[in-house]
């Protein structure tokens, strides 16, 4: 199998149900591949975690959902992080690297209503919960009259407050809602091409220590490689505007044959000005056209706002 035979990997994972079932799959699929292998989980708790009645654009700073992780794997703890990409910071610590994208799931954003109702079709002034700047924005640009209401905690905390009649809809992940078996909730779903997902949105990212050649061939196997080029296109776009979850930025890649086409988005925190363009490269330089397209967008207006939101005033 792999170099410097071990017999045990430890995955890092945060605690909650959806990690902890994406995680459980990455285990499950390492050990029926490496019959010999005995894979445990460790639960990690982070500041994300922690910090659930403030939005997570007002706690600042970025990997909210990693840090602790990646710290454990850095001082060899774990062997192995699973984490949502849409959580990673651009820019890795140094000694980390990502090893492998599995297959992606549906990266549309999911709304599940009172009533069963599209966005479109919801009474005026209806109560949506989220707390993600990219999805407040865009919700806004198509329907100014809603009231956004700050929403955090995990799938089923927010399910329930939208039972309980706090809210009329909410906007989630598609992918978590499938990983968990909530498809069935699902009231519907956002079309990509008008409101643009998250980076990573829908994709895995396997982080292993860069060293660590065991580990890196334990999980090749896992990798999908269309998933990877649309990521690392997407990524790169976050990384040249310097991007967390304190801006509203949104980013989609799609591989066809031998190109990628990439799709990148900047909005003011109200909707009101939504700054997005597009463009195809070819599948052998996502990152150059994820960091092409930003510098466009910049161009265009995207830098103004950011600069504006990234100091505060």
């Amino acid at each position: 199998m792999a170099s410097g035979k071990r017999n045990t990997i430890r995955i890092g994972t945060r605690g909650s149900k959806l990690a902890l079932a994406q995680s459980m799959w990455v285990k499950d699929s390492i050990e029926s591949r490496h019959k010999d292998l005995r894979v445990e989980l460790v639960s990690i708790k982070t500041l994300g975690d922690k910090i659930l009645d403030v939005p997570l654009s007002k706690v600042g700073g970025k990997g909210l959902f990693v840090k602790e992780i990646e710290d454990a794997l850095l001082q060899g703890a774990i062997d192995l992080a699973v984490h949502s990409m849409k959580d990673v910071p651009a820019e890795l610590p140094q000694g980390l690297s990502l090893a492998a994208f599995p297959e992606r799931e549906d990266p549309r954003d999911a709304v599940i209503s009172a009533g069963n109702l599209d966005i479109v079709d919801l009474p005026r002034g209806a109560r949506v919960g989220t707390s993600s700047l990219r999805r407040i924005a865009q919700l806004l640009r198509m329907r100014k009259d809603l009231s956004i209401v700050s929403l955090r905690g995990n799938v089923d905390t927010r399910i329930r407050r939208l039972e309980n009649g706090e809210l009329d809809a909410i906007v989630l992940a598609s992918a978590g809602l499938r990983r968990l078996g909530y498809s069935m909730r699902i009231s519907s779903l956002l079309d990509k091409e008008l409101f643009l997902p998250a980076v990573g949105q829908g994709a895995l990212g396997i982080e292993v220590r860069r060293d660590d050649r065991f580990a890196v061939e334990a999980v090749a196997f896992l990798n999908h490689e269309t998933t990877e080029c649309a990521v690392r296109a997407e990524r790169a776009f976050l990384s040249e505007l310097e991007g967390g979850c304190q801006v509203p930025i949104a980013c989609h890649a799609e591989v066809h044959g031998d190109a990628v086409r990439i799709c990148g988005m900047v909005a003011e925190l109200d909707g009101s000005r939504v700054i997005k363009d597009e463009l195809t490269v070819e599948r052998a330089l996502p990152e150059s056209g994820g960091t092409q397209l930003a510098r466009k967008l910049k161009t265009q207006g995207a830098w103004e706002i950011l600069s504006r939101i990234y100091s505060g005033s």
